[in-house]
């Protein structure tokens, strides 16, 4: 139902040390397609992440920033001190972020994407629970999960979530579904249950938006006093 990180990241990465060369942590991340690069101890501990943008800060800073005149806005210092010595930086222990971001294979994709969000990070290095490197997920890994195709998403809702994982009549739920936007109609047992059956169908991976047309039998959400002045 939920897919993990496990299920999404990419296990060929293209680690490198704190001793490689600038131009070789460029060269392992062009040959390697992948836009950023995991740095590891002997031991194969993440001790830092290298991204395209912490190898773009040379010449950026090179550009922009040459001249002694060059006075930084007081709010952008500290991230100025930053791209300044990344940009004189010849090895990757120079060149990395540490401590590094990491998530373990078995967290969810949205916790993922929730990582990256909080720390404005687009790839977070994938660890055992010895802080080893096993792979590694991006932001495009996680876009990917919207492009299941209609028929998939239907079969999910209908299999994962209206079948096992919840715990009533579901019966008389039907499942449509068309660009990712789900659509459950039919009538159940309890308001309450319609309203569990909508969140839990959106938290299926693909789905883009979740349309409820369910009707119900018995109202047990709206207080019996309210439903009564309704009908007087």
């Amino acid at each position: 139902m939920s897919m993990t990180v496990d299920n999404v990241m990419t296990r060929e990465v293209a680690p490198v040390s704190a001793a490689t060369s600038f131009k070789d942590v460029a060269t392992a991340l062009v040959s390697g397609g992948v836009g950023a690069a995991p740095v590891l101890d002997g031991d194969r501990h993440v001790i830092g992440m290298i991204s395209e943008a912490d190898l773009l800060h040379k010449e950026q800073f090179r550009e922009q920033h040459f001249g002694e005149s060059y006075r930084p806005p007081p709010r952008s210092l500290l991230r100025h001190r930053a791209s300044r010595r990344k940009a004189s930086g010849e090895t990757a222990a120079d060149l990395m972020t540490s401590p590094p971001i990491t998530i373990t294979a078995g967290k969810s994709a949205v916790d993922a994407a929730r990582l990256m969000d909080a720390h404005d990070v687009n790839q977070l290095a994938v660890v055992d629970y010895n802080g080893r490197l096993v792979g590694i997920v991006s932001r495009r890994d996680l876009v990917r999960l919207f492009l299941r195709g209609d028929e998939q998403i239907a079969a999910d809702v209908r299999d994962d979530i209206l079948r096992r994982a919840l715990w009533m009549d579901t019966s008389g739920v039907q499942v449509k579904v068309s660009e990712g936007i789900v659509t459950l109609y039919g009538r159940m047992d309890r308001r309450s249950e319609t309203a569990l059956a909508i969140r839990a169908t959106g938290r299926v991976n693909g789905v883009v938006g979740v349309v409820g047309e369910l009707s119900w039998e018995r109202d047990d959400v709206t207080p019996a006093s309210a439903r009564r002045g309704a009908r007087s």
